[in-house]
Order: structure tokens, then C-alpha cells, then sequence
């Protein structure tokens, strides 16, 4: 029997003035899967992520475990089980490694304003929770010895890790990771690969994953959806898509998809 889906697109469209970023694209995520969304710049790929996610609105449907994700805010969706991270690292620059992470339990806090304006009892048991919640998610990424440091003093492959720690804090069934290997070296690609399947099966969640390097997409995914300009071009396991014509050809800017084939030798 095969897993139930954790995320369902069906003819999913966006429109900037007359531009359409996402034209009619459709795909369905199996749960517990790490699923790549892969293509050339300007596919499409973050603006999918952002629909998701309640950034934008937009045509078709998106449903999470069954229910529509369309109209909710981005709040309201992270409240129900989505997190994100982002292309461009959006940490909190004056804030610490660890208040950046304790900023994520707003929404999952159980003590109140009231609570935390006369300093209950619940309010120190929350505050204690939290943290000790935190600290877990930084030794996971190895940021623990850092968590006293504003996030800006990090090295970039950190502050990257220090923004899934973020979205972890919220407790996700879905995370959706845009580019979380931009400015890793090998060593460190082949170390977010390991986290990803160990937080997948750890947390049993779902993980898409938007990203650039080859090495990390088909090393660590076990489905993949391709888009160009917007459309689908090829969905299947990652054997299938690096051999496919059409994706070699968007990939490598050749309009003759069997010479594209020809120069990577599939």
C-alpha cells in the first residue's frame, strides 16, 4: 500500500501581470518522501514554494493531508504543519543562534500575554521548554557551541543550518528547504544530505527540496519534478530525470534535445 500524499497539486497556476510564472502544474507528494523540485532559473520553483506557503495566491488547488491550502495565510499554514526556508538566508541579523530559533515557538507557545506579563510559573515552564527544545534542534546541526552569538558572525553554510533549525522549531509535517546548499563545499553537501534523511526519518516528515546542486538532489531524493518556465517538463526518480532529453535540454540551453543527450553522453 503506498503512503498517503502529504501534499497535492493539481493544475496549479500563478500570474504576474501578464507574466504566468506557474502555468498548470500538477504533482502529488508522497508522505515521508524527500522530493526534489528541480529546473533552470526562472522555472518556477520558488514561486511554487511561495504558493504553497501563502505568499501568493492562486489558480487550481493545493491541498495538505487532504485540505485545501488555498485562502489560509502564511500563518495559519505554518500553524498546520508547513515550514520553509528561504533562498536568500532571512535570519534575524541582531538576534542570537538561539533567539533566532526561540522566535519560531511563538505560535506553539502554551503560556499567554497575561501569563508572560506577571511572570507565572507557566510562563518560566514554557520559557524553559523552549529552550531546552532549541538547544536539541542547534546540537543537531552542530550549532550549539554558537548559541550564544548573533547569527550574522556565522559562516554561511551555518547560517544556513541555523534556518532549518528555525523551521524545525515549528514542528513541521512539511519542510520545504530553497536552496539549502548554496555556498556549501563538497564536504559540506555531502553533511546536509546525511541531515535530511536523518530528519525525515527522525521527525517523520516530508521534505521538498529546491535546489542547484546536482550532487545533493540526486543523491538524496527519491522523487523529482522538473519545471521550465513554469511548466512541467518531467517528473520521475532521479535515474529517469538525469537522463531526460527534455531536461537536458533545459539544463543545458540546446534547442535539439538529442544533442543535448549526446554532449553528457546518457
Amino acid at each position: 500500500m503506498s503512503a498517503a500524499p502529504a501534499l497535492q497539486l493539481e493544475r496549479v497556476s500563478k500570474r504576474f501581470g501578464g507574466l504566468k510564472a506557474v502555468s498548470d502544474v500538477s504533482f502529488t507528494v508522497p508522505e515521508r518522501c524527500i522530493f526534489g523540485l528541480i529546473g533552470p532559473n526562472g522555472a518556477g520553483k520558488t514561486t511554487v514554494f511561495n504558493l504553497v506557503t501563502g505568499v501568493y495566491d492562486f489558480e487550481g488547488s493545493i491541498r495538505f493531508y487532504g485540505k485545501s491550502l488555498g485562502g489560509k495565510k502564511a500563518s495559519e499554514i505554518a500553524r498546520i504543519g508547513v515550514a520553509r526556508t528561504f533562498q536568500n538566508i532571512r535570519l534575524f541579523q541582531s538576534m542570537t543562534v538561539m533567539e533566532n530559533v526561540l522566535i519560531a515557538c511563538e505560535n506553539t507557545r502554551k503560556a499567554h500575554l497575561g501569563a508572560a506579563l506577571l511572570r507565572s510559573p507557566l510562563f518560566f515552564r514554557d520559557e524553559a521548554e523552549m529552550h531546552k527544545e532549541a538547544m536539541k534542534l542547534l546540537a543537531i546541526f552542530k550549532l550549539d557551541a554558537m548559541a550564544d552569538e548573533v547569527s550574522t558572525s556565522l559562516s554561511y553554510g551555518n547560517q544556513r543550518r541555523l534556518e532549518i533549525a528555525r523551521a524545525m522549531m515549528l514542528k513541521p509535517k512539511l519542510l520545504l528547504l530553497d536552496e539549502p546548499a548554496a555556498g556549501m563545499n563538497y564536504g559540506e553537501a555531502e553533511g546536509l544530505k546525511e541531515q535530511i534523511r536523518w530528519l525525515r526519518d527522525e521527525f517523520k516528515i516530508t521534505v521538498i527540496l529546491v535546489e542547484h546542486n546536482m550532487q545533493v538532489v540526486m543523491g538524496v531524493c527519491e522523487d523529482i519534478h522538473v519545471l521550465d518556465h513554469g511548466e512541467t517538463i518531467a517528473h520521475g526518480p532521479p535515474a529517469e530525470i538525469k537522463k531526460h532529453p527534455k531536461v537536458l535540454a533545459a539544463y543545458l540551453g540546446e534547442e535539439d534535445e538529442a544533442a543535448a543527450v549526446a554532449e553528457v553522453g546518457a
